[in-house]
């Protein structure tokens, strides 16, 4: 009953996450710092990472590993964010490790996606078929595109007051 209750709220901030890491970029794409949606995205997927390691299991698993490299990515865009307020070169690193953050999310759900939805299973049961090899690779290139260009876009300017 734990397990299932810990899996339902780990599911709830990783699809959040997932939704709110969408409309950061989309705001970093469009130069605007939307600064309620990135500390909803940020400390919600930290979150996320933090309640994977929650789990009872015997050993260490590929999603541990995708945790850990999540945390440290979502150190650095913390860190640049909030810590060098997006100075110089942080600025850049806070856009591309925020959507690193973002895509680790999403190929997590393309891992689950496949392990549970019965049609998806069927297609790739050991996920080292061609559907969910073509699945994660489009998101990889989607997540590169997306990256390079909110580098490019974004200038991180605070918003203007009268």
């Amino acid at each position: 009953m734990i397990v299932d209750a810990l899996t339902l709220f780990h599911v709830v901030l990783s699809l959040v996450g997932i939704a709110s890491g969408f409309v950061v970029v989309y705001g970093l794409i469009a130069s605007k710092r939307l600064d309620g949606w990135t500390a909803l995205f940020l400390w919600i997927t930290a979150a996320t990472s933090v309640t994977g390691f929650l789990f009872p299991v015997d050993h260490f698993l590929p999603s541990h590993g995708v945790g850990i490299v999540s945390l440290i990515v979502l150190a650095i865009a913390i860190l640049a964010r909030y810590r060098f307020r997006l100075a110089g070169g942080w600025r850049r690193t806070y856009v591309i490790a925020a959507v690193i953050a973002l895509y680790l999310n999403v190929f997590v759900l393309i891992v689950q996606l496949f392990r549970k939805v019965p049609s998806l299973n069927a297609i790739a049961p050991t996920q080292s078929e061609p559907p969910f090899q073509v699945s994660q690779l489009i998101a990889l290139l989607v997540f590169a595109v997306l990256a390079t260009r909110a580098a490019m876009k974004f200038r991180g300017e605070p918003p203007r007051t009268a």
